[in-house]
């Protein structure tokens, strides 16, 4: 079993308060302001194969991360989930699935064994060493088990972020699919742009952090709502793009492409600026890959 490591810090570790912080996300000024509610009769219609989200504190992202999680609910859950995280802690094998459950503040999510046998394989190692201390993955299931308990999922912590390496697994992960004959939506899971005194990268000149992490932030954007993978490593090397998950999304796109994926829409962008304006910032964006 695969124990909360960021209960208490990312988010809160009872239930009641839990809940009360993620209807806080969805009823925010930046959120959907309105509660999300689950679509069950759209399983031989659903759309969506994939979604961006962001993974700070709920204080910060999660009414920006609410508008992939209100978006998927209005489609419907899959059958089983694969989220993508970056390894911000650097432990453990650096391409790395779990076939160990993960006990949560609202219970304990399943992991998908059929599907992690399938995706266990090439460069993709397992290791619960690479998932003890990561939150990026982590703080996507309380806003799942918000809107039903009933799901399955596979995590994948990537701690190299490479084009090549992501991209194999985004191949790896979209045979996995069509080889399972599932359902499965892919969540890649990001921060974007890092800038001010705290981050080592200052803003322009003139420009306030979340201004600079916008304008910084629509050039990797872009690429990401017109499923160019390779355009986005391109863009964030050419313009020092301070993005956490770039790897995750990369594969989330070579995967959902795979999956005759034709689009991607920008449901919110917001900056931890826009909660709190300070001398630094976090860009926080919510996509959807139908």
């Amino acid at each position: 079993m695969r124990r909360p490591a960021v209960a208490g810090k990312f988010y809160a570790a009872s239930d009641n308060e839990l809940i009360k912080q993620l209807e806080y996300c969805y009823e925010h000024e930046l959120g959907p302001q309105k509660k999300p509610h689950l679509n069950k009769n759209s399983k031989q219609n659903r759309n969506i194969k994939g979604i961006v989200v962001p993974h700070a504190g709920y204080s910060y992202s999660g009414p920006v991360a609410a508008h992939s999680y209100y978006r998927l609910a209005e489609d419907g859950f899959p059958d089983s989930f694969i989220i993508l995280g970056p390894n911000h802690s650097g432990f453990g094998s650096v391409i790395a699935l779990t076939t160990e459950d993960f006990q949560m503040p609202f219970g304990e999510v399943k992991v998908d064994q059929t599907l992690a046998k399938l995706l266990w394989k090439g460069i993709i190692d397992n290791d619960l060493n690479s998932h003890k201390m990561e939150h990026s993955i982590e703080v996507q299931l309380p806003f799942l088990q918000h809107i039903s308990k009933n799901f399955q999922f596979v995590p994948i912590s990537l701690a190299l972020q490479d084009f090549k390496t992501a991209t194999e697994v985004g191949n790896i992960i979209a045979e996995a699919i069509k080889d399972s004959a599932r359902d499965v939506v892919v969540i890649a899971s990001s921060d974007f742009t890092h800038c001010g005194h705290m981050y080592g990268q200052l803003p322009a000149s003139g420009m306030n952090a979340g201004a600079w992490a916008k304008s910084q932030d629509k050039k990797a954007i872009n690429t990401i709502l017109n499923l160019d993978a390779k355009g986005l490593i391109r863009n964030i090397r050419r313009f020092d793009i301070t993005m956490c998950g770039y790897g995750p999304i990369i594969a989330m796109i070579t995967a959902a492409v795979k999956l005759n994926a034709k689009k991607a829409t920008l449901l919110k962008y917001a900056s931890s600026y826009d909660i709190q304006p300070a001398d630094s910032a976090v860009g926080y964006a919510a996509i959807v890959v139908e």
